[in-house]
């Protein structure tokens, strides 16, 4: 009994020496103890990683691009008239203008955005949508440095959703501007701005697409260039009008947008290439609004069934839907359903991209395209005009009157194309006034997910072409149908309340 009580204090002692021993006096511990000796309190330890030279080397490009940058990118806060309603946008894209900014009811409210500084005596670019409707002496601008001034409205340019403002100041210090046409996919850049008031915010992404369409921008006519540049750094509410930087620390577009379902941050921003920022830039400093050269046609995208339907071997290029009277294509030779192939030499295979390259030059420039023409590839020299010196579409010729007997009752008559997945029928004598066409064969049916309807053609267009062939009637549209095989493309030109376009069909292949 007496050996076994020994025994426990022996142990007792032993481990609590030990315990002492583990706690303050281990020399391979980590170097933490309780703090009851009056002794150095020590945290953390050894990097687990020595640093990776590149790496090392890249993240000091980020923080030597954000130095020099951020001077140049400013917060604008914005109080508004509320004369005007806010912009509809469509379903999941923000067009972000500040923190929580909602105008349900017209009435005064305040916003703010960023801006870059474009001259060292005072001019800066930020987005149409962050000053438009400010009121008087209602655009403030605030500095890095916190400094503050009253900005004044030069000029906007809602068709790129750019503007211009000034403050009265000197040797500010100025973004470098760099080439929006050399910005490849993959490249990684920075978003410096304002979003949700926190002032000079750098985020990193990279280059996720260029040349986006996402139908945001339009002017009073419903006019808009876009040929957005796509990232992934983080843009919220507040970025609007701050830079998107390479890095080589210059600029290359304007934040504009954001695509969201919240609100918010969800990956995808738009901003403008600073390209076309910089032609505009350059007008409406210099004469207080922009002068745009326009070829005068409109145009649409060119896919395998269309180019098919062209005889064009390959899906490339632009067609042409229609020509503008008086416009600068229509003098140069264009005609409708010629296709686009370059222009100055750069391709273009969607619209928006002859878009914005034509919105770089002014009335009077000249611009060199490559156009094929039914099996025939040629080249025109098309003088840009100005807008306003264009008109509008060239409409169908006045239609005859046409008293043919039973026409009633053919008008009537519905055809169903089953194989194409619509119903048509012949256009009255009345119709025909009332549209301004000859003839034609409207559309009174489309079948879900059938050839018409994953083409986009809707009831109430009227076909009045097929193969390039005139449409009078449905039996005339069927003949020409029932002439083509399996697998074959029919090129139709449709009115539509928006004017006349090219649309490509394919004959569904037998099972």
């Amino acid at each position: 009994m007496k050996r076994s009580v020994l025994t426990s204090l022996v142990l007792v002692t032993v481990g609590i020496v030990f315990g002492a021993v583990l706690v303050s006096n281990f020399s391979g511990g980590v170097g933490l103890g309780f703090a009851t000796g009056g002794g150095d309190v020590k945290l953390g330890g050894p990097a687990p990683v020595v640093s990776n030279g590149s790496l090392k080397a890249m993240s000091d490009n980020f923080v030597s691009v954000a130095k020099a940058v951020t001077p140049s990118v400013v917060a604008i806060n914005v109080t508004t008239t509320g004369k005007k309603a806010q912009q509809n946008m469509p379903r999941d894209f923000f067009h972000f203008f500040g923190p929580g900014y909602q105008n349900p009811e017209p009435h005064p409210e305040q916003g703010s955005g960023s801006g870059v500084i474009v001259t060292r005596d005072g001019y800066i670019a930020t987005n149409n949508h962050v000053v438009d409707d400010a009121g008087k002496d209602g655009i403030e601008v605030v500095m890095q440095d916190k400094v503050r001034y009253r900005a004044k409205l030069i000029g906007t340019d809602p068709s790129t959703d750019i503007a211009i403002i000034k403050i009265d100041a000197h040797d500010l210090p100025l973004a470098a501007l760099g080439n929006s046409d050399s910005v490849q996919v993959g490249e990684w850049v920075l978003a410096i701005g304002n979003p949700l008031n926190l002032t000079s915010t750098v985020t990193a992404g990279i280059i996720s697409a260029v040349g986006r369409n996402i139908n945001i921008i339009r002017d009073n006519n419903g006019y808009g260039i876009e040929d957005f540049i796509q990232t992934d750094a983080a843009i919220n509410p507040g970025n609007s009008g701050g830079a998107l930087v390479n890095l080589r620390g210059e600029v290359i577009g304007i934040n504009t947008a954001i695509a969201t379902t919240n609100a918010g941050y969800q990956g995808y921003g738009f901003a403008v290439p600073v390209n076309l920022l910089t032609t505009v830039a350059t007008d409406l400093i210099r004469d207080g609004k922009v002068r745009r050269g326009y070829i005068g046609v409109k145009i649409g995208p060119v896919d395998q069934t269309m180019a098919d339907a062209l005889g064009l071997k390959e899906a490339k290029g632009v067609i042409v839907q229609n020509t503008v009277k008086g416009g600068a294509g229509e003098a140069a030779g264009l005609k409708d359903g010629d296709v686009i192939l370059t222009v100055d030499g750069r391709e273009v295979n969607a619209a928006n991209e002859l878009q914005s390259y034509v919105a770089t030059h002014h009335p009077g420039d000249v611009v060199t395209l490559k156009v094929y023409r039914e099996g025939a590839v040629t080249e025109k020299k098309v003088t840009l005009k100005a807008r306003e010196e264009e008109k509008k579409i060239a409409e169908a010729a006045e239609p005859k009157e046409d008293e043919e007997e039973g026409e009633a009752a053919e008008s009537a008559k519905a055809l169903k194309l089953d194989n194409l997945g619509m119903t048509v029928r012949s256009l009255s004598s009345d119709e025909k006034k009332s549209l301004g066409v000859d003839g034609g064969a409207m559309i009174t049916d489309v079948k879900q997910f059938g050839e018409a309807y994953n083409r986009f053609l809707a009831k109430n267009a009227v076909i009045v072409e097929a193969d390039r062939k005139a449409v009078h009637s449905s039996s005339d549209l069927k003949k020409i149908i029932d002439g083509k095989k399996s697998g074959d493309s029919l090129l139709l030109r449709v009115k539509t309340e928006g004017g006349l376009a090219f649309v490509a069909l394919q004959i569904p292949r037998d099972k």
